[in-house]
């Protein structure tokens, strides 16, 4: 697929970042957490799963291994069950037990603030970095992209790619590194609540003057 114009996407772009603020300006990551570990850890468990199950589970989960170090040296059955109602638990369990090793070997039991760090660890990949990096630390490396923000990406115009990492050098061609991180939080807001997959609620749109609905 082809990029989509640049001075299109441009223009696009600054109505869909101005729309988006002054419909969603307090957004932010619907994931409970307290520090850069819980949210990685939370990150890890919402794939494939809601937020809001996640944060039914990890109360628990924190209150039984409340740092890195506690839970590198978890035993795999006993946080399976922990985790067990987000799904997929097995691979789950194994990624939580992996990256907590890891932090605990290589970066003393604290979460790195940086992506080549990250995505080092077991069970951590760009997006799941990216959500860590600027939600927990602050620091805009890049986009989240996850499925609500790629669909949302190629049905405003804003990408004509289908990887998430192409969409996300997109993202962050079109808009200044200062908007990255409320940019993801929005698009997944808006993407939750209007934009569905199936039934996009283009009607209620705030975003109708501008989309041009690719895919719709």
């Amino acid at each position: 697929m082809t990029r989509v114009n640049a001075e299109a996407g441009a223009k696009r772009a600054a109505a869909v970042a101005a729309a988006l603020a002054a419909a969603y300006p307090d957004a932010t990551c619907e994931l409970d957490f307290t520090d850069p570990y819980q949210l990685l850890v939370a990150t890890i468990l919402s794939a494939q799963c809601t937020d809001a199950r996640v944060n039914t589970v990890t109360p628990a989960l924190f209150a039984r291994f409340p740092d890195a170090m506690a839970l590198a040296g978890a035993d795999q059955v006993e946080v399976e069950e922990l985790i067990r109602s987000t799904g997929f638990f097995r691979n789950k369990a194994k990624a939580l037990l992996g990256m907590a090793r890891a932090v605990a070997e290589h970066h003393g039991g604290e979460i790195p603030a940086a992506m080549d760090a990250l995505t080092r660890l077991p069970g951590v990949g760009r997006k799941t970095a990216n959500v860590v990096l600027g939600t927990a630390f602050g620091l805009a490396t890049g986009v989240v992209v996850d499925t609500h923000v790629a669909r949302l990406a190629q049905r405003l115009g804003l990408s004509a790619e289908s990887d998430p990492e192409k969409i996300e050098r997109d993202l962050m061609e079109l808009f200044p590194p200062a908007e990255w991180v409320a940019l993801g939080h929005r698009l997944i807001l808006h993407g939750r609540r209007v934009c569905s997959a199936r039934k996009p609620a283009c009607d209620a749109c705030l975003l109708a003057a501008i989309c041009p609905r690719i895919g719709v």
